[in-house]
């Protein structure tokens, strides 16, 4: 079977076996195919997934620019650093729990 792809499909094939990924062109192909197959059975389900994720998305960026409006906003700078610190809790929780094995 022979199959034409435009210069931009057959770079990002290329790229795909390139990345050491998959080990050949058939194997990018075969498993394009098995994604399309697998995208094909759920049918409207996933559709019907990913309209409901996006729209759950959309109310809580509006919600986000309400409070930011009211004045009610947080700054980025606190958040990454509470962000960062619970990352370290974490990373020391672990070490601990590791130390204890």
């Amino acid at each position: 079977m022979n199959i034409s792809l435009t210069p931009e499909l057959e770079q990002l094939v290329k790229d795909k076996v390139i990345s050491g990924k998959y080990h050949s062109v058939s194997e990018v192909m075969g498993e394009a195919l098995r994604l399309l197959e697998e995208r094909d059975a759920c049918g409207g389900l996933c559709q019907r997934i990913r309209d409901q994720r996006l729209a759950e998305l959309k109310t809580k960026i509006q919600v986000g620019i309400e409070e930011l409006e009211r004045g009610e906003g947080i700054d980025g700078e606190e958040v990454f650093a509470e962000l960062e610190e619970d990352i370290r809790r974490a990373e020391a929780q672990m070490q601990q729990i590791e130390v204890g094995k």
